[in-house]
């Protein structure tokens, strides 16, 4: 096993850092570099913690604790300047340590484990990048339980068991996976509708803060902001677009115009949700042939392909603002695929939670069991989609067998 080094901590500019060292030699890396406290020889135990100071010959780099975790791994905890950091990184490669990223790392410490499998590392490799708690839950409780069980379940059972109940199975994983997705790695909602119908205002008020300039001029904003809040178990990034405008994409004259709204349709196709914000106070048709077509385009994908990937689901919620003033706008002539909708006052904050219930609802976390077996990596997705057209026991418990410890 050769010697490997990574930091573990965040990017930036912290307290402490620490540097992972992890190898069969690494106790022999270690101690190249580092002097201890006091006069006695730098001596290694399991569950040790050590005072010193890293050296790069005579010259100090840094006064560290490191800890011994077993004897083949060392923690070493240094000043968070990222300078200091990189300078012991370079100095462990320097006497042979190969340098890694976190992920790397943490992978190779796993696979040394060899009761862990496949799906396990992947969960933990995947704990730190989740979004929220609850994302955090899901993703845990794949460790033992949930994807990890159902897995073992079909290996231990595979000749009993029949391949239409694996099939079965393995298509209701990837449904709910869908959902446990925007838990985990976060939902991206589109705030799109005509100009000044307070699509800035919603944004600021979700994010808590004002992040988008509101006036009475339509048409304020001409470019994308974005922001991020909690709604319930879902971590959303708020995208505020230009108001898409048939008109000003057509206006080859106005190039900036043009790129506005370029953007603000390709937000609105790549968003997992888009709230489509309207002028409740207003009477006459608001909507436009080309947000007309991009909605439709949206949720046309979804009806043609149920199973296709989440970025392209088409969820829309029309939200009729401004239900502080007089209501003149006659939501029974919107489009049928339009009519799910929830009145609010963005600028007073009325509705808002009955907005944040729906929006949970159309994703379908609202009750989510945070306990199902859910796949949350490519590779895992990609071998439960095979496992459902597997034509025999024996293809299938290949499939099963790679799914749970990486190998066919």
């Amino acid at each position: 096993m050769s010697v490997f080094a990574a930091v573990m901590t965040g990017k930036g500019t912290g307290a402490i850092s620490t540097v992972q060292v992890f190898g069969d030699r690494a106790g022999t890396v270690v101690k190249k570099i580092f002097k201890p406290a006091g006069t006695k020889p730098v001596k290694f135990k399991t569950g040790k913690i050590l005072l010193g100071t890293i050296c790069d010959g005579t010259k100090t780099i840094d006064q560290v604790i490191i800890g011994c975790e077993t004897t083949h791994s060392f923690a070493i905890n240094c000043h968070g300047n990222p300078l200091i950091v990189e300078m012991i990184m370079q100095l462990l490669g320097q006497h042979g340590a190969k340098l890694l990223t976190a992920e790397q790392l943490l992978y190779k410490i796993l696979s040394a484990q060899k009761t862990v499998n496949t799906i396990a590392i992947e969960a933990k490799l995947t704990q730190p990048r989740a979004k929220t708690i609850e994302g955090t839950k899901i993703i845990t409780n794949q460790i033992n339980a949930g994807l990890s069980k159902k897995v073992a379940e079909w290996l231990e059972n595979i000749n009993a068991i029949s391949l239409k109940k694996i099939t079965a199975d393995a298509e209701r994983i990837l449904k709910n996976s869908q959902t446990a997705k925007l838990i985990i790695h976060g939902c991206k909602a589109a705030i799109a509708g005509p100009p000044n119908s307070g699509k800035s205002t919603l944004l600021n008020y979700l994010a808590g803060r004002q992040k988008a300039i509101v006036t009475d001029i339509k048409g304020t904003t001409r470019d994308w902001v974005s922001a991020r809040c909690r709604l319930g178990p879902l971590s959303v990034e708020l995208i505020d677009t230009a108001g898409l405008d048939e008109k000003l994409a057509a206006a080859p004259e106005n190039i900036i115009e043009k790129k506005s709204q370029e953007k603000a349709a390709q937000i609105l196709e790549e968003a997992d949700l888009v709230l489509l914000v309207l002028d409740n106070s207003t009477t006459g048709d608001q909507l436009d042939d080309r947000l007309l077509e991009k909605i439709a385009d949206k949720l046309a994908l979804s009806e043609a392909s149920p199973k296709h990937s989440r970025r392209a689901e088409g969820k829309v919620l029309t939200v009729l603002n401004k239900s502080d003033l007089p209501a003149r706008f006659d939501a029974g002539k919107l489009p049928q695929n339009l009519t799910n909708t929830v009145q609010i006052s963005a600028k007073f904050g009325t509705g808002i939670q009955n907005l944040t219930e729906k929006i949970q609802q159309l994703c379908g976390v609202a009750g989510f069991d945070l306990q199902t077996a859910v796949v949350f990596t490519s590779r895992q997705e990609k071998l439960l989609k095979q496992l459902q057209k597997a034509k025999s026991r024996k293809q299938a418990a290949s499939i099963i067998t790679e799914l749970l410890n990486g190998q066919a």
